[in-house]
């Protein structure tokens, strides 16, 4: 438990940029999102591609480490994944976004989206907003998305964004496919 502030003492107030998209708000992270985040992660469906051994995280001690590493990367370097939430209901519907730690394979836009919001194009409509934002945010004429080639799901994301695979990339010792999304031919709406 983390005790009250003395008078006057002030503490790290994280702050960066917010997108709206029709349904969702992509944002920095909150405590708040620790607990759905760890929840997510403790999906086997879900863990298998995205958590660096492939298992399910099941405790809250390693969620809020998962988590803190996002939110590192807001610190360290001014941008990272948003903590995605959904606008109806308040509602933590995943992580998408900038992501780019030392020795990744490039600059990566990646998506997680909780079980429970699949299927609904969050995932897509989420990535879309994030694209845009990291294009006009970065001079950078390509980012990269690191797909198992067995994430069925992320591949059909990946193609609906219009990105195309360029290439693999060994990570945590596994193979995974770099797809590209160009600067040259994006558009956020699809078109």
């Amino acid at each position: 438990m983390i005790p009250p502030l003395r008078p006057g003492a002030r503490l790290l107030e994280v702050s960066g940029p917010r997108i709206e998209t029709e349904r969702l708000i992509l944002r920095p992270w909150q405590a708040r999102d620790v607990a759905a985040n760890t929840a997510m992660l403790s999906d086997p469906d879900t863990a298998r591609f995205i958590t660096p051994d492939r298992k399910p995280i099941t405790n809250e001690t390693n969620g809020w480490r998962n988590a803190a590493i996002i939110m590192g990367h807001w610190a360290l370097h001014g941008f990272g994944m948003f903590a995605v939430e959904d606008k109806s209901s308040g509602r933590y519907v995943g992580r998408v976004g900038p992501w780019c730690p030392p020795g990744w394979p490039g600059f990566e836009v990646g998506w997680g989206i909780a079980k429970e919001f699949r299927g609904r194009g969050y995932a897509v409509e989420a990535a879309r907003a994030a694209i845009d934002w990291t294009f006009a945010t970065f001079a950078l004429d390509r980012i990269v998305h690191c797909i198992v080639p067995e994430n069925a799901a992320s591949q059909a994301v990946a193609r609906r964004l219009g990105a195309a695979i360029d290439g693999e990339a060994e990570m945590s010792g596994e193979k995974v496919d770099l797809w590209v999304t160009a600067r040259a031919g994006w558009r956020a709406d699809g078109a």
